[in-house]
């Protein structure tokens, strides 16, 4: 703001028409002075002169005098606004200082202003045979050019531009931070929700609309194109789920978001090959019926999927997949649209079949968003929780909010908040510098310690499920459920 009204203030000048001020000057002197008791008594009589002599400056006459001699189009009203007539304290000089729009125009009328006073006293004050004026106005020296226009003031004009554009920017850098509503901190969205934020996801540029997987294995050796940072905070997630409750951590979750575009679906695939990095199975279920990402993301067919089980049109073992980034993750897709998918998603199938799923493995669902539709809300309130991805910068409290109030209505339980789309760099970056992480785990002393499947450890009672045991995880337990029910008790 400050650059813009020192701009306009650049801009205002050059569209003014520049004004010259020139200056000329005329001795008020008595004639026919011969003694010195004359002189003395003459030069009493011209500083007597000399305030009428001003008055006569602003007549009429004598703007018709300039006006005629230079040959100028205005009338005599306009032209004595042009003119400033002073005189000096305690001398008989009377000084013009005339404005015109070039140097030669402003001395001309300055000098032409003098000889047309000149005129008008030798006009009134002339008595006598010889018709003489006993006090005249003598013209004094050629006035000089001026070398810049008194008016505009380029200086000037862009410092008062400057700070009338400061004070604009203050006020209106006051006015929108008291009236931005966006997310930009983790701690302000605890202290207003109330709700653990229990991941922090930063935006690189490895990660587009075409590339939104990242190897859970990178480090920062191997890390490209800022991917580490992204892993490197996926696992912080992971951790946070893990230790969220020891005793029973969360074994179904929806990752869903307030509004669509959020990146619920890009975490929620890149949760589950995080947690199938650690050794845990994992079953990756799309849930968004409407518009379905999971499968284009992971790479794989959509075809039949979740929606088809549900209706039995097929069989769990026929849809679930595995994908060639992990062998411990399965993943459902969504399967063909059906016409309500929030009473598919809320029907007595989808417990079951969620059921039978977690008593294997751990689920992630991505669910669609909170606002639009209730069916991340109906999935939620089927599963342990839900993680809300928000996008940092952009999400506002009141979106999130509502969305919060969606689930708490369902009565689902929000497991925390994970801010995406974080910055690496600028004000509003994560606390947590990804570069000391970088410069930490890069040392190979420190990767031989990692303890990444300690963060994670696969229960005893969660073996692997294979597509051919799917059939037992629709119908009811697998046949070796019962002697791993004996153990863990």
């Amino acid at each position: 703001m400050t650059l813009v009204g020192a701009g306009a203030g650049y801009g205002w000048t050059l569209l003014q028409t520049p004004v010259y001020v020139a200056g000329s000057s005329g001795y008020v002197s008595s004639t026919g002075v011969e003694d010195l008791g004359e002189s003395t008594l003459g030069d009493s009589l011209a500083r007597s002169k000399v305030p009428t002599y001003l008055e006569i400056a602003e007549w009429r006459t004598v703007a018709d005098y300039a006006i005629e001699e230079l040959g100028l189009k205005t009338t005599p009203e306009l032209l004595v606004e042009r003119i400033e007539v002073s005189n000096p304290t305690n001398t008989t000089f009377i000084k013009v200082s005339a404005q015109g729009p070039s140097p030669e125009e402003a001395r001309a009328l300055a000098e032409a202003w003098i000889e047309g006073m000149s005129a008008a006293v030798d006009e009134i004050e002339r008595s006598g045979s010889s018709g003489s004026a006993p006090v005249t106005i003598l013209p004094g020296d050629e006035a000089s050019l001026p070398s810049s226009p008194s008016f505009p003031d380029v200086q000037m004009a862009v410092i008062v531009g400057g700070v009338l554009g400061l004070g604009f920017g203050i006020a209106f850098a006051m006015i929108r931070t008291v009236s931005d509503r966006r997310i930009r901190a983790a701690e302000d969205v605890e202290q207003h929700t109330g709700v653990a934020v229990v991941g922090t996801i930063p935006i690189v540029p490895g990660l587009n609309d075409e590339t939104r997987l990242v190897d859970p294995t990178t480090s920062g050796s191997t890390g490209k194109n800022g991917t580490f940072a992204v892993a490197e905070a996926l696992r912080a997630l992971r951790t946070n789920l893990q230790f969220m409750d020891v005793d029973h951590p969360p074994k179904t979750i929806v990752v869903t978001s307030p509004l669509p575009g959020d990146g619920k679906s890009t975490v929620a695939c890149n949760l589950a090959l995080t947690l199938a990095a650690a050794g845990a199975t994992v079953v990756l279920v799309d849930g968004d019926l409407r518009r379905s990402m999971v499968a284009k993301t992971m790479g794989l067919p959509g075809g039949a999927g979740l929606s088809d089980v549900l209706a039995g049109r097929a069989s769990l073992a026929e849809v679930l997949q595995r994908t060639p980034k992990s062998n411990n993750l399965l993943v459902l897709a969504a399967g063909s649209v059906p016409p309500n998918p929030s009473e598919v998603l809320g029907s007595e199938r989808m417990h079951t079949l969620l059921a039978d799923l977690t008593k294997h493995a751990t689920v992630i669902i991505d669910a669609p968003p909170l606002l639009p539709v209730t069916d991340g809300a109906v999935l939620t309130h089927q599963a342990d929780g839900a993680l809300v991805v928000i996008t940092l910068r952009k999400t506002t409290f009141d979106l999130l909010d509502k969305a919060l109030d969606t689930l708490r209505k369902a009565r689902g339980r929000p497991l925390g908040i994970v801010l995406n789309r974080a910055p690496l760099r600028g004000a509003d970056a994560a606390a947590y510098s990804y570069e000391y992480r970088r410069d930490y785990t890069s040392s190979s002393k420190v990767a031989a310690t990692e303890v990444t499947p300690v963060e994670a450890p696969t229960p005893a009672s969660a073996p692997t499920v294979a597509p051919s045991d799917a059939d037992d995880l629709v119908d009811g337990a697998p046949a070796g459920a019962s002697r791993r029910s004996g153990r863990r008790s």
